[in-house]
């Protein structure tokens, strides 16, 4: 019999354990990634029940399991509890519904960084952004290190995982939204009109913004970049862009 392994004192919203992780899928617990190294037996229980309730999966190796863990035994799964619920996109769209006023909606491409997801949101929440909009599969989520880095932003500002950010981009165009890419072969930034309704995208730390999700871009724009280093931190860029909507529509 597998011996239950309790949640680990490295966090308060990771559970180690096989059985442990089945009760919490089980009681509906808000868990917001799963880890996993393997198949078989309980652990394809795992991953079949994280897929009806629609958690993510993501395989992991005995080095990230433990990291995880804090040492902790966790015989080859860890799961981590979300620390926020998600929004809808259509929750999203409602805040400016409900303000009277443009959409202002910040996309992440694929921010993997916790760090610069939490920084984005601390920044959409000071420039007025009515949301942050996330994909489920390659991106940071709503996990403790992102809640504590928004400096409690995140408690504030709907954030909308979904499964496909292009699907989500053309239902944003549908709703009068103009979707702005940033990337360095875009056109000044200070040359652009945000006064209707914007979604910035905000590329990957390393990659920038994806081949398709450029494509579905209406716009691209671009930072001045006058020294040596041609790229900024992906949370200074964003907020150097939020600040300029914010600025064009009247900070009042």
């Amino acid at each position: 019999m597998e011996k239950d392994i309790k949640i680990t004192e490295k966090s308060d919203n990771i559970i180690c354990g096989r059985n442990p992780v089945i009760e919490a899928l089980k009681s509906g617990a808000n868990l917001d990634t799963i880890y996993i190294d393997g198949n078989g037996g309980s652990l394809s229980l795992i991953r079949r029940l994280a897929k009806e309730k629609g958690i993510v999966v993501k395989d992991a190796d005995e080095k990230k399991l433990s990291r995880l863990s804090g040492g902790a035994s966790h015989q080859g799964v860890v799961a981590e509890g979300a620390c926020g619920e998600y929004a809808s996109l259509e929750d999203i769209l409602e805040v400016s519904r409900r303000k009277g006023t443009k959409p202002f909606i910040i996309i992440c491409d694929e921010i993997e960084d916790p760090h610069n997801l939490g920084a984005i949101i601390r920044t959409a929440e000071t420039s007025g952004a009515d949301g942050v909009i996330i994909p489920k599969r390659r991106s940071a989520s709503l996990n403790s290190t992102v809640f504590k880095t928004s400096a409690g932003a995140a408690s504030y500002v709907p954030v909308a995982r979904v499964s496909n950010l292009a699907s989500c981009i053309d239902t944003l165009k549908e709703n009068g939204v103009w979707i702005y890419g940033t990337d360095a072969s875009g056109t000044d930034y200070t040359n652009t009109d945000f006064t209707d309704g914007v979604a910035l995208v905000i590329g990957s730390e390393g990659f920038g913004i994806s081949q398709l999700i450029q494509k579905k871009c209406d716009f691209m724009i671009k930072l001045p970049m006058l020294g040596k280093i041609n790229s900024l931190n992906a949370s200074v860029a964003a907020g150097i862009f939020m600040y300029e909507v914010l600025r064009q529509r009247g900070s009042k």
